[in-house]
């Protein structure tokens, strides 16, 4: 039986056709499966600018990945929306996602030029390839950005549609969205921009890099024309309107300096934040970030320090030694709250952006002899018991060799006052101290005080041999004014999201340390460094003031660290290269005018305080040479704080002594 040709024909073609359309099926099936779900578009939120805040409102620093600032399509001027709809898709109110005559007028051309020479993108095409797809131009990536876009048509308006693509678009130049734009280029908000400023905006996604202003000006003025000249031929603006903005010259913004203000203290905090809220919220999320910092204080702070370091330069530079490697650090604390209100960690942020202030370990000299004091006060001692500042020695671990320390002066008192020796920073006194107290039990008060730096348990302990921060020694000494209230010092208050809900706050680590009753007495001994002994120079300031001044050998660190009853302040000054600042550099001299200096300058806001004495104590007068109740005959007199019972009820003989010297 013969098979009819025809029939064998259309078995064939039907066999193909089948074939043909399975496996289109199955491509378009496999293709769909591989898409990204567009319901994410619900919840996008595009890369925000995160803000940091000082405690008085100023803008300190901005960070993102991409500048960006989304603001709603009702706020962008009608002449931005209409130059970047004639510019980049004149059809989008009426096309549903993919612009079919405008596929085919490209592939033609393509074909033609034998190279992909021209796209065919809509609006709502290029918001699905810049959220979903990778930017490489390949038929297939075509082929699934147009299915995006007829997803994206179904679920949402074109007013949504529009809105998501000017705050996500690149505009170059770091700006990110039209809001992002408008600031970069012409330091105004974007609801205020200018019919040829919106042209100008309008023609850069094409080609970022090069119609860029900041890049290529008269390039970008030439885009800008085209852009108006396309509105024009739309009838979305007048000749007249075409012709004004068309001669209008091309007006930036002056570039604003992206450094921030107090950039220190900006990359303490956050280095903090990228681990508590992480780095993707931090950089992406345009969190509102507010700190403790007083900017008007930090403001004195790096004035104070620029001028300290100046003037010890100069002096360097006279003796011959190089200077290039000096620096300086301040840390300001607040007293009642552990807030950091200024914080400096360099001279210059740029040149060396390390933070002398929170990472440096340096060892503090005779500043970290408070610490020793207050221990023993804590241990039932008081300020008028005594010391022999004398000759001595000490085994140490090396065999047939002591340890035996000195005074900075090669010059000894005999008997003196603890409230006299810590005054004058004697050293021998300091050492005879800690050997009775016990080098470990030393160790363990220090961490409680907040010093979580690694001590050596031995007797150079007291002479600040162990390397310490400035800020830990600063919250430290914040204690002795607080009535022994150790506060971890802190420098952000909350974060708030986009919606203004709390992120993440940061709350007060608090421990007592010492009792009120002695960190009252500590307080009086340290003021009496001031009033008596090597801090003299604050005398000037005429105020209720406390600390202690602190040298290393060689005079490669010069510290003073001291309070207000308000404000805690710590003072460093060194070489990166621990080489010597000079002879007789010592706290007094390169640290302590600093400190001077920024407390004067905030003398006009801060109001008189006196120190806070506790119902426990007993303030009495004093004899400072015999530590017994002052007498007529009693040439140094001097008021001194007690625990009650604890205050001497002898008078003493006047005893006629050399003048005190401040020697540290």
């Amino acid at each position: 039986m013969r098979i009819r040709r025809p029939h064998i024909l259309y078995g064939v073609l039907g066999l193909t056709l089948a074939i043909l359309l399975g496996s289109g099926l199955g491509f378009m099936l496999a293709l769909t499966r591989e898409l990204p779900q567009i319901e994410s578009l619900e919840a996008f939120q595009p890369a925000a600018i995160t803000r940091i805040y000082s405690a008085d409102k100023e803008l300190l620093s901005e960070l993102f990945t991409e500048k960006r600032q989304p603001v709603p399509l009702d706020v962008m001027p009608w002449q931005l929306k209409k130059a970047i709809l004639a510019t980049e898709d004149a059809k989008f109110y009426d096309h549903p996602g993919v612009d079919v005559q405008g596929i085919m007028r490209a592939i033609i051309r393509n074909i033609i030029a034998g190279d992909y020479v021209e796209g065919a993108s809509t609006i709502t095409q290029q918001l699905a390839k810049t959220l979903f797809l990778t930017p490489r131009k390949t038929i297939l990536r075509k082929l699934k950005e147009a299915f995006l876009a007829f997803q994206i048509e179904r679920r949402y308006t074109k007013d949504e549609i529009l809105e998501l693509y000017l705050n996500q678009i690149y505009f170059g130049s770091g700006a990110y969205g039209v809001e992002a734009a408008a600031s970069i280029f012409f330091g105004k908000t974007v609801a205020d921009l200018t019919l040829e400023e919106s042209a100008l905006i309008a023609g850069m996604p094409k080609s970022p890099s090069r119609y860029s202003p900041l890049v290529n000006k008269p390039l970008a003025k030439k885009r800008r024309n085209i852009v108006l000249h396309q509105m024009a031929a739309n009838q979305v603006i007048t000749q007249a309107q075409f012709n004004s903005a068309k001669a209008a010259p091309v007006r930036l913004a002056p570039r604003k300096e992206r450094r921030p203000k107090a950039p220190y203290f900006v990359a303490h905090i956050t280095r903090l934040l990228e681990r508590e809220v992480g780095e993707t919220a931090l950089y992406k999320q345009g969190l509102s970030i507010y700190t403790t910092l007083d900017y008007t204080m930090q403001k004195a702070a790096e004035r104070a320090v620029h001028k300290g370091v100046r003037n010890l330069a100069e002096r360097m530079k006279r003796r011959g030694l190089p200077d290039d490697r000096l620096q300086a650090a301040l840390v300001c604390l607040d007293v009642n709250r552990g807030e950091i209100l200024a914080l400096v960690g360099g001279r210059d942020y740029d040149q060396s952006p390390f933070n002398r202030a929170t990472m440096a370990l340096r060892q503090p000299g005779s500043a970290f002899k408070p610490l020793v004091y207050a221990l023993a006060i804590e241990r039932g001692f008081s300020q008028n018991d005594m010391l022999w500042d004398a000759p001595v020695a000490y085994k140490s671990g090396v065999k047939n060799q002591d340890w035996a320390p000195t005074n900075f002066s090669q010059k000894y008192m005999g008997e003196i006052t603890f409230r006299k020796a810590l005054a004058l920073s004697k050293n021998i006194p300091a050492v005879r101290l800690l050997n009775r107290l016990g080098p470990v039990t030393a160790v363990d008060f220090a961490h409680k005080m907040g010093i979580t730096s690694p001590l050596a348990p031995d007797l150079s302990l007291v002479l600040g041999t162990s390397e310490v921060t400035l800020l830990e020694l600063t919250a430290a000494y914040a204690t002795f004014p607080r009535a022994g209230i150790w506060i971890k010092p802190y420098g952000v208050t909350e974060v708030l999201d986009r919606q203004e809900r709390n992120v993440w706050r940061q709350a007060p680590v608090k421990q007592a340390v010492m009792s009120s009753e002695g960190a009252a007495v500590v307080t009086d001994m340290l003021a009496a460094v001031i009033q008596e002994g090597t801090g003299r120079k604050a005398l000037s300031l005429d105020r209720p003031l406390a600390g202690k001044t602190g040298t290393t050998d060689q005079f490669r660190d010069a510290l003073f660290v001291g309070f207000s009853p308000a404000i805690a302040l710590g003072v460093w000054v060194g070489l990166d290269d621990h080489k010597t600042m000079g002879k007789n550099e010592t706290g007094a001299r390169a640290a302590l005018p600093i400190w001077i200096d920024f407390i004067e300058q905030l003398l006009t806001d801060l109001p008189y305080e006196n120190f806070d004495l506790p119902e426990g104590v007993v303030q009495v007068r004093m004899d400072a040479d015999s530590g017994l109740l002052a007498s007529p005959n009693c040439p140094r007199a001097v008021t001194a704080v007690f625990r009650k019972g604890n205050e001497p009820t002898a008078y003493c003989d006047h005893r006629a002594e050399e003048p005190w010297k401040s020697l540290d």
